[in-house]
Formats: structure tokens, C-alpha cells, sequence
């Protein structure tokens, strides 16, 4: 049997590629001749540079950056495709996992180190940037990333904003007379696969805000200083990204990548499935496993599972999911292209035993499934 394992990360307990290793292992112990190929894989978000780099042929790179809070940090991004390409992820310089949770204030802190990694980038030589878009502390839409590039976002009297979601409200204009002489030479393309708009109700601060440490007044004030920052980047860009889906991605980043970077936004989940070649392995496959921490509705939209799925079911190639917990109405998933979904909790257990046993729960799930699979082939 040909065993494509392919796996998002089960969220706050264990790596996309120690998933691999633990469906891998349940495997083996029934069908020990096997050949199983690991294909660790991430939705574009935070965890997608780590997953691609064990699956693709590329080089990580590590350089000192600003974390949110402007502190130094060693961050990495990866080079591909001949040194041409370069992958970006925000999460890494302004990840939300940087900031302990007391001093998570999305009003100061800022994406000036991811900019600064698409600055290393650029001085590498790569032509192309893909940014992935997710699990950030910021929500400076890309003021930050930008100022790191060169440009300059002055008050009325010249000076430069100060850093942070709170800063945007003293933006008079937008100089571009510094931007990196690269940048414009450079195509940017923005892995998101949430469709919010920049403000409003389903707009970053709104939605998003909290998890960054936004106060509801926070909320407010962020999402007045967004409408205020479209406005500029209107009259001295030209780029009108109010209404732009996806331009609410990683706290108005996806937006601020748009304007200042003529950022093109792609599916994250299609962009792994592209670089990882994960198509051809299944075409080659008998059977695909792939799972994540949580499968309900929200899977259907764009999560690493449904990309998974929809592939196989071209291929006409069986799927077999794993999670931590199912809700919702399955019918969907299983006309997606999933074939039968697993929780990998035998029972009742309580949320820390659940993450500090994820591996072993999921290498003995692997097993039985694999049991009853085995009743059936001869």
C-alpha cells in the first residue's frame, strides 16, 4: 500500500510533521511494508514555513529582527526555486506567540520585522515573495512592514507616526521617495484564506482585535484608525482597499500588503498544496490521511483538510481524517471528498491530558483504523 500523509498541526499540541510521524507509526504496526510519504502541511498561516521546508528543496535563513515590541530577535524566512523565491512568514518577526499575554497591545506593537525579513529577502536577490498571513500581535496593517521598506508615514508636521495601531491616527501622508529600489521589481503574493475586509463589524479590529490583546474600546479606536489609513492610502497611493476581501488577513497586513506592495492575494492551503507537489504523490496513492486539531464547519472554508480532500476526491483516492474534536454537520465534509472521520480520543479526557497526549492518542487511532482496514484486504 502507497500512504500519502498529509496533516495540518493539531493546535497547541503537536507539530504538522510530528502528526506525520505519529499516523506513520500507527501505520507500521499493522501494515509494516507500507511505503508512506510524509508531507507535513500548514493553511498558509503561522507554522507553514516550518512545514514546507521539510517537504521541498530550499534553504532557511536566520537574521536579527524587531519582535512587536521593537526588541531584537532572531527570526527566520526560507529561499526556494533556485534563490529566486523567498517565503515570508509574518508570524515569525510579529507572531503573536512573541508577546506573553500581559503585553499583548496591538496599539504599539508593530510589523517592522516582517518587513525587515522581506528586506533580507530582497537583498538576497529573490524576485518573488510569498507572505503568508496569519498568527500575528499587530494590527498596524502593514505600516510597519512598510516602514521597514523604506517608506514614511508622516504627521502634519513631517515627523514620523509613532509605531502601532495607535500611531495610524496622526498619519497625514505617505512619502515614498526612500522605498527600497527593489520593491517595485519584486511580485508579493499574499497566502490568506480569510475573505474579512479591512473595517466594520467583520472587519480586523473587530474580529481579530481581542485575540491581539484589543480592549472593546481598543477595538474602536484601531478600527477608526484603519478607515483613517485607507483614506491616505487613497489619496497618496491610489489603491483603494476599504472593501478589499482578505484585506483584514493578519491585523490589516493583508490590506497594507495590497497598497504598499501590490500584493496579490492566493489561497494559502492551494499554495502549499502547489509547492509541496502534494497533487502528483496522491495521484500515485492508495490511500490519504490527513487530519487537524478541530474539523467542523469552519473546515470547509479554505483549512488545510478540505484542501486535502478536494484533491484526493480528483484523484478518486479514499481519505481518512484524524482530530481532536468533530462538531457540526458532516454531510459536507463527506461530499468534500473525506471518506470517514475520526476523533482520536477514546473517551472522556480532560483539555491538558488531551495535549500532552495527542501523539500517542493519534499513533493508536492510526492503529485501529488500520486494523479494520486490514479485515478487508487480502
Amino acid at each position: 500500500m502507497r500512504i500519502v500523509i498529509a496533516p495540518d498541526s493539531f493546535k497547541e499540541s503537536l507539530s504538522a510533521e510530528n502528526c506525520c510521524k505519529a499516523i506513520q507509526k500507527g501505520i507500521k504496526k499493522i501494515f509494516p511494508d507500507a511505503a508512506t510519504f510524509l508531507i507535513p502541511m500548514a493553511d498558509g498561516g503561522e507554522g507553514t514555513l516550518s512545514c514546507l521546508f521539510k517537504s521541498i528543496k530550499g534553504k532557511i535563513i536566520r537574521c536579527k529582527v524587531h519582535d512587536p515590541l521593537n526588541r531584537k530577535i532572531i527570526a527566520r524566512y526560507g529561499i526556494m526555486e533556485n534563490g529566486k523565491t523567498a517565503l515570508i512568514e509574518m508570524a515569525e518577526a510579529s507572531g503573536l506567540p512573541l508577546i506573553p499575554p500581559k503585553k499583548r497591545n496591538p496599539m504599539i506593537t508593530t510589523s517592522f520585522g516582517a518587513g525587515e525579513l522581506i528586506r533580507a529577502a530582497l537583498e538576497k536577490g529573490c524576485k518573488k515573495i510569498i507572505l503568508t498571513l496569519g498568527g500575528v500581535a499587530t494590527n498596524d496593517a502593514a505600516v510597519g512592514m512598510a516602514q521597514a521598506l523604506g517608506f514614511r508615514f508622516l504627521d502634519k508636521k513631517g515627523r514620523e507616526i509613532p509605531k502601532g495601531a495607535d500611531g495610524l491616527k496622526f498619519l497625514d501622508r505617505i512619502d515614498t521617495a526612500l522605498v527600497h529600489p527593489k520593491l517595485k521589481k519584486t511580485e508579493f503574493f499574499l497566502c490568506c484564506d480569510v475573505k474579512n475586509p479591512l473595517c466594520g463589524k467583520n472587519g480586523s479590529a473587530q474580529i481579530y482585535g481581542p485575540q491581539k490583546g484589543a480592549s472593546p474600546k481598543m477595538v474602536k479606536e484601531i478600527d477608526k484608525n484603519l478607515f483613517h489609513l485607507a483614506k491616505i492610502i487613497k489619496k497618496d497611493l491610489g489603491k483603494s482597499i476599504l472593501k478589499k476581501a482578505g484585506a483584514g488577513a493578519a491585523g490589516g497586513a493583508g490590506g497594507g500588503a495590497m497598497a504598499f506592495f501590490n500584493g496579490k492575494v492566493q489561497s494559502g492551503i492551494e499554495t502549499v498544496i502547489e509547492l509541496t507537489n502534494l497533487e502528483e504523490k496522491i495521484k500515485a496513492a492508495d490511500l490519504v490521511i490527513t487530519g487537524e486539531g478541530k474539523i467542523d464547519r469552519q473546515t470547509l472554508f479554505g483549512k488545510t483538510v478540505a484542501g486535502v480532500a478536494t484533491l484526493a476526491k480528483k484523484q478518486h483516492v479514499p481519505v481518512i481524517a484524524f482530530c481532536g474534536q468533530i462538531s457540526g454537520d458532516m454531510k459536507k465534509l463527506h461530499e468534500l471528498g473525506i471518506n470517514t472521520i475520526f476523533s482520536i480520543a477514546s473517551g472522556p479526557v480532560s483539555y491538558n491530558e488531551s495535549l500532552n497526549r495527542t501523539s500517542l492518542f493519534l499513533q493508536r487511532k492510526t492503529e485501529e483504523v488500520m486494523r479494520l482496514l486490514k479485515i478487508f484486504i487480502k
